[in-house]
């Protein structure tokens, strides 16, 4: 055990590397004065690395931030740099820039570009020409998770040169190394593959699991901390909390009960899983919809309800008189006046699946969400609630959760990452505490980062 575990630092210390720092050191006095302390140390950092990401959870102004680091490269090289966004956030951001003094412009196309910053979403990614830009920033960068997917390759393929990257999102998925190898290898710090060789192992028979290996995980985490930061609050990295506590956060299940079944057996099965899942939201339907128009119908509150299938939509606009359903059929153009619209209080209930509007749009304006179907993506899940959930919001925001005595495997499953999460969260935050020490003084703030010993060159 003893060789083994000998033949195993050795073949680290051979593959380890100081990560290539592509950024410049920047005068903190020169960064925006509306930021607070630690957006500052943290965009300052992120430009001294240069490829860099920020897992930063809703609400620390991570576009506030995005778009520093973006002007600081910009004016830096002089040349231009874009911003990659999911549908509808593109407007909210341009909105953000305009609130802190920012010029940014959507890309009509790369002909006659200026020296400025430019956004787009990333359904036109085959529309640019990334040679063109010197920097480049994924907002909710997590569109990275699948490392099979079509726009995670090309997003990898496309700025693979491009001198400057930064990656925007609030969760890397639970216990899930894809996501982190795939930001590692978009950033050119390492490959997922060099990646899981070095840090993982396969969880059993099944090769599409892995987990890091016993005597790694320290190591893994300070080595993520070299070219990321995670934070949940501003103190996880020394600073003060102060107007960054939550608000209170109410969960409200209801499990409705399904008639009885010709199945076979005394009771309904009480778990769903990938081949019947669609099936049991449709033979549920109605029981869980109309649960759900009574809770909205009895109130006067705005409610965002998360759904699964366009039957589901279709039932509950005759339900509720004055929801908008936003549906991935319509075009873009009315997606994202629709999702803006709701931002601006223009309607009272908005219906859309977390797959459209679960990543960036701030929905600060509503405290009251309802899931009428839910799968097993604890993402999904996270992010559709922290549209509401942010610091800043001013109510307990209220978050019902509809579902049937037949798919309670589905809710345990989400619990079970959600508990995941949170303990990745507290590794790489702890991982940072040991690598950057935080020097508070008076009227200034210095922050001093040491690499770990590993890193350092031989």
């Amino acid at each position: 055990m003893e060789t083994k575990n000998k033949e195993y630092i050795e073949f680290i210390e051979r593959k380890k590397k100081r990560p290539k720092e592509w950024g410049f050191s920047v005068d903190e006095s020169k960064l925006n004065p509306l930021m607070f302390e630690f957006q500052r140390y943290c965009v300052k950092r992120a430009v001294e690395v240069g490829r860099f990401a920020l897992f930063e959870d809703c609400g620390l102004g991570k576009t506030f931030q995005q778009l520093e680091w973006c002007k600081q490269i910009n004016e830096k090289e002089q040349r231009p740099v874009i911003i990659l966004t999911p549908l509808a956030v593109s407007g909210q951001t341009i909105k953000e820039a305009e609130k802190f003094g920012y010029s940014i412009e959507r890309l009509k196309d790369d002909v006659n570009l200026k020296n400025k910053i430019y956004i787009i979403n990333y359904d036109q990614i085959e529309n640019i020409d990334a040679a063109l830009f010197c920097g480049v920033a994924l907002d909710e960068s997590s569109i990275l998770k699948n490392f099979e997917g079509k726009m995670r390759n090309q997003l990898i393929d496309r700025f693979q040169n491009t001198p400057y990257k930064s990656c925007w999102t609030a969760t890397p998925s639970p216990n899930d190394p894809m996501e982190l190898g795939n930001h590692s290898e978009f950033l050119g710090v390492m490959t997922r593959s060099e990646m899981l060789s070095m840090y993982f192992v396969h969880d059993g028979g099944d090769t599409a699991k892995w987990r890091i290996k016993g005597h790694a995980e320290k190591d893994f985490w300070r080595w993520v901390s070299t070219w990321a930061i995670m934070i949940s609050k501003p103190s996880d990295i020394g600073f003060d909390d102060t107007g960054y506590i939550l608000p209170e956060l109410n969960m409200i299940e209801t499990i409705i009960e399904t008639h009885k079944r010709d199945n076979g057996m005394l009771f309904n099965d009480i778990a769903v899983n990938a081949t019947n899942f669609n099936k049991e939201l449709k033979l549920t339907l109605v029981d869980r919809l109309d649960s759900v128009a009574d809770i909205v119908n009895n109130s006067t509150d705005n409610f965002i309800i998360w759904i699964k299938q366009d039957a589901e939509g279709e039932y509950l606009r005759k339900l509720i008189p004055d929801a908008i359903e936003v549906k991935g059929s319509d075009k873009p153009e009315l997606k994202e006046s629709r999702l803006l619209g709701f931002a601006n209080n223009e309607f009272r209930v908005l219906i859309t699946k977390a797959k459209i509007a679960q990543y960036g749009l701030n929905y600060q304006n509503c405290h009251n969400q309802i899931f009428a179907s839910l799968d097993f993506s604890f993402e999904s899940v996270y992010q559709a609630i922290r549209r509401s959930l942010r610091f800043g919001q001013q109510h307990m925001v209220n978050i019902y959760i509809v579902t049937t005595d037949t798919m309670q495997n589905v809710l345990a499953n989400i619990k079970d990452k959600q508990d995941k999460f949170y303990e990745m969260q507290k590794h790489m935050v702890d991982a940072m505490r040991s690598v950057f020490t935080v020097k508070k003084k008076k009227e200034s703030q210095e922050v001093d980062f040491e690499l770990p010993k590993f890193l350092k060159a031989s």
